[in-house]
């Protein structure tokens, strides 16, 4: 009798337990401090908490990816590490359990970040017959496939032309000059012949940016110059119909693909007409026009201009540094320097003032994620400890820095910051509305289609902070540590 009665009540408590909602919470830090995705379970948080509120039935923009680029710098670097460290770079990358990048991008000919200038069409041939991508066969290609063999889930990847052939362009050039007219329809079989041969290696192309950096690098590496009303023509009348006439019709066309500050000359021409945008599919952007300003009202007006049109970050690093090499505290000092600390206009010195590389990500990738950027891809992936190879001297800095002369890896806090949006913000996600009470916080935050819930939440500043999470009727008190960027992931 008894017996039978402990098993009734037990019943009831399970069943009671089972009707109520539980907010669980993981969290994973990386700081100052030395936390590197160190996930935490206890928190010190202080009296004067301030708040954030989510609020999932006020969504936004759906996620298309967090990623790199394969340059064959990266490419090549890879291959002369052991093939351990081969194995844990890729595996840190494209691994469900490491960054799981989902979205990536990769060049067309040479860029900057080649080991020299080369083209898949040397030969002065409208029909293109000699058209091989053999210069990627020995380091990109393979890197590509190790990538695709290791993701469980997949990732989309995109290719970007820095330039035409030479003998395409009005200067004869790999530098800076035009496309010319009467190579437009030739510059259009390019990109299918492109896709068809990168199908016959086993690697599907998701889309193309048409250019990269169509204004031009101050006459540096390869580069080919569109304004808006070109490029639109030559995506209007020549690379859309081409595509879609060789069966490569559900390939993505993204626009522009250079800074934020000229987005709005361009999305009003893109996007000026229905017969303008009908191939374009959305539009690129990068960040060097400043080391602090995300742009947001460019951001916002493009979205306008194309709401359900993606808007993808393509290319962003720390770029004009040689790397500093296991010295994760540079990482976390205001002392980098861009390109516009020696270049820049002096009206526009204002905007490169020095700073933080791992705030730069952090406070970029947020800032997009709050307005209507559905995708943030880094540059490259792996560069040795002078911030190269490139063929142009051009040094930057990689999530991962690696000496091949010994053999070792480096995996800097920016490889950290990286995964704090690629691993647990999912594609197929949707941006969720969020309010917080603290301004010098930043916060961010997405629902999965598993219907987690990611908030990433970065202090930039040098004390300590306390909040309260509230998803409906449920919260939780959280401390973060100063210089630190948190990913909160809530399950029902």
């Amino acid at each position: 009798m008894f017996k039978n009665a402990y098993i009734l009540i037990a019943a009831i408590i399970m069943s009671a337990c089972s009707k109520e909602k539980s907010l669980q919470i993981d969290v994973f830090e990386t700081a100052s401090n030395g936390n590197k995705l160190t996930r935490l379970t206890t928190f010190s948080v202080q009296e004067d908490k301030s708040s954030i509120q989510l609020n999932p039935d006020k969504t936004f923009q759906t996620i298309t990816g967090f990623g790199g680029a394969f340059t064959e710098s990266s490419a090549y670097l890879l291959n002369k590490l052991s093939k351990d460290n081969r194995k844990k770079i890729i595996q840190a990358y494209f691994g469900k359990e490491g960054a799981n990048y989902s979205l990536c991008r990769t060049h067309m000919n040479s860029c900057d970040f080649s080991l020299s200038q080369y083209s898949y069409a040397p030969t002065k041939d409208k029909a293109l017959k000699d058209f091989s991508v053999k210069e990627d066969k020995a380091d990109l290609i393979p890197m590509i496939k190790a990538a695709m063999q290791t993701s469980e889930d997949g990732f989309k990847l995109f290719a970007s032309p820095w330039t035409a052939p030479p003998w395409m362009k009005d200067n004869n050039h790999w530098v800076g000059g035009k496309l010319l007219p009467e190579y437009y329809d030739t510059w259009a079989l390019f990109f299918s012949k492109y896709l068809e041969a990168y199908k016959a290696e086993g690697i599907d192309i998701w889309g193309f940016t048409v250019e990269n950096e169509p204004h031009g690098n101050g006459n540096n590496w390869e580069s080919m110059h569109f304004t808006p009303e070109e490029m639109t023509d030559f995506v209007v009348n020549h690379l859309g119909p081409k595509l879609e006439t060789d069966g490569y019709g559900d390939k993505i066309i993204l626009g522009y693909d250079q800074n934020r500050a000229g987005l709005k000359e361009w999305v009003d021409v893109m996007f000026a007409t229905e017969e303008s945008s009908k191939y374009y599919d959305g539009t690129a952007i990068h960040w060097y026009e400043s080391t602090f300003e995300v742009f947001p009202e460019d951001l916002q007006y493009a979205h306008k201009k194309a709401p359900n049109k993606y808007l993808i970050e393509t290319e962003g690093c720390i770029d004009a540094e040689v790397p500093h090499w296991k010295d994760d505290d540079w990482y976390w000092s205001k002392e980098a320097t861009d390109w516009g600390w020696d270049w820049a206009a002096e009206d526009e010195k204002y905007l490169h003032p020095k700073y933080v590389p791992v705030h730069r990500y952090a406070r970029d990738i947020i800032g997009c994620l709050n307005n209507w950027v559905d995708g943030w891809v880094d540059w490259n992936m792996v560069l040795d400890r002078q911030g190269g190879p490139n063929w142009f001297k051009n040094w930057c800095v990689a999530p991962v820095i690696v000496d091949p002369e010994n053999d070792e890896v480096y995996f800097t806090p920016l490889y950290h910051t990286m995964v704090h949006f690629s691993k647990y913000m999912r594609p197929g996600g949707q941006v969720v509305d969020v309010k917080h009470t603290d301004e010098e916080l930043q916060v961010a935050a997405v629902q999965n289609p598993d219907n987690s819930i990611a908030v990433v939440v970065f202090n930039p500043t040098e004390h300590q902070k306390s909040f309260t999470i509230t998803l409906g009727e449920l919260s939780k008190d959280i401390s973060i540590n100063k210089q630190a960027i948190q990913t909160l992931v809530l399950t029902n």
